[in-house]
């Protein structure tokens, strides 16, 4: 096995681990169902949140019809992803595509055991009497966006970027 490969292998493999270890200590350890809001720093909460839908809660679907879609085409897009991981050739590339597959896998995970993905992470901002906030998300999610910014890195600034006209 070549070491790009290693290491995208072993990227989906920490972002997976990491990704489940924090949902189920958050839902059956620290209990965070019956917690609340938990207020960690004066911009960040630790929050349940049931996310039917994809990426930022679109298309969301409470049907068993439709989180069974949503897992086909997760199924899908974690093969495809593999076989471009498979034949990538630059670490970061390699690297980024095991994270992406990493998160990937995590939330299909919870879609399938819960009918829905655990999130629970929720930066906000309090400013003139008003709040605003991003979206909750979990480490699945980090890890995804982790792995496109690699991506993207590695397209236009990598070795093969450098050498395309």
């Amino acid at each position: 096995m070549t070491t790009p490969l290693r290491s995208g292998l072993i990227a989906a493999a920490l972002a997976l681990i990491l990704d489940q270890a924090s949902k189920l200590w958050l839902l059956f350890v620290f209990d965070i169902g019956h917690r609340g809001t938990v207020n960690v720093t004066p911009f960040f909460d630790l929050v349940l949140a049931w996310n039917t839908g994809i990426s930022y809660g679109w298309f969301q679907t409470d049907s068993p019809a439709g989180a069974a879609i949503l897992l086909a085409i997760k199924a899908v897009a974690v093969v495809l992803l593999a076989i471009w991981m498979a034949r990538s050739h630059t670490l970061l590339a390699t690297t980024g595509l095991g994270l992406i597959i990493g998160g990937a896998i995590g939330n299909a995970i919870d879609r399938f055991a819960y009918g829905a993905v655990v999130d629970f992470a929720l930066f906000h901002l309090r400013f003139a009497g008003k709040t605003y906030s991003w979206y909750v998300f979990n480490l699945a999610d980090v890890a995804i966006v982790a792995g496109v910014i690699a991506l993207l890195y590695d397209s236009f600034f990598g070795k093969s970027a450098a050498k395309a006209p």
